[in-house]
């Protein structure tokens, strides 16, 4: 596989990029406080597995198309704010029940598979990364050494490890935080209500990004 020549100026742009508080860095946040570390690193882990699927549509070249298209880019805005809802709700919906078992010693978490698919989803479709995939992606690749697609493939893997690198620290540490802070029924309540309204307002904040760019 051809490895471009301008790959550190690649790694630096996108740890730039990855480590600016976007909604993936705030999901695994919120499910790290609402859940603990191991449901924040599994959610990490699918929601690489999701942006490093969006890497492969550039690659073959779905990803330009999607960023000519007004409609197609607002779709993703919208599907993307709406899960983040659907998690924000079922995380209130469920907090009473969720520390209750927690508290008796039951398993309360949700399971590594569902982490994973909830995390995958709001990889793929984060808006923020399938641009940066779409546009920056291709600047850094090195056209005369020839083979773009695996270029692109490469510099894909490459940004979805150092993504889960950053965001499953991330959830270490608020998971460890959140550890410490759980106490008792009401801390644990408390601290799932606050991952929901996160995401809740992730959710809504990207709605109405994607609303007021399809009216303007």
């Amino acid at each position: 596989m051809v490895i471009p020549s301008n790959l550190w100026e690649f790694i630096v742009t996108s740890i730039v990029i990855i480590i600016a508080p976007g909604p993936s860095v705030l999901f695994i946040i919120a499910r790290a406080v609402a859940w603990g570390r191991s449901t924040a690193v599994f959610s990490a882990l699918g929601n690489v597995i999701g942006a490093f699927l969006l890497s492969v549509l550039v690659a073959i070249g779905l990803g330009p198309l999607l960023q000519r298209s007004e409609i197609a880019y607002t779709l993703v805005q919208w599907g993307g704010g709406a899960y983040l809802l659907y998690l924000g709700i079922e995380t209130l919906k469920h907090r009473h029940l969720h520390a209750e078992e927690m508290v008796d010693g039951k398993s309360g978490h949700p399971s590594t598979k569902k982490s994973i698919r909830d995390g995958f989803f709001v990889g793929v479709l984060n808006p923020k990364t399938l641009v940066f995939f779409a546009a920056v992606l291709p600047q850094f690749i090195d056209r005369e050494e020839g083979h773009v697609t695996a270029q692109l493939l490469f510099l894909g893997t490459a940004f979805a490890l150092m993504a889960f690198a950053s965001d499953g620290s991330w959830g270490l540490i608020a998971g460890t935080a959140r550890t410490w802070l759980a106490g008792d029924k009401r801390r644990l309540i408390f601290l799932r209500s606050m991952g929901g309204y996160v995401m809740l307002l992730l959710g809504s904040l990207v709605i109405f990004a994607a609303t007021k760019h399809a009216l303007s």
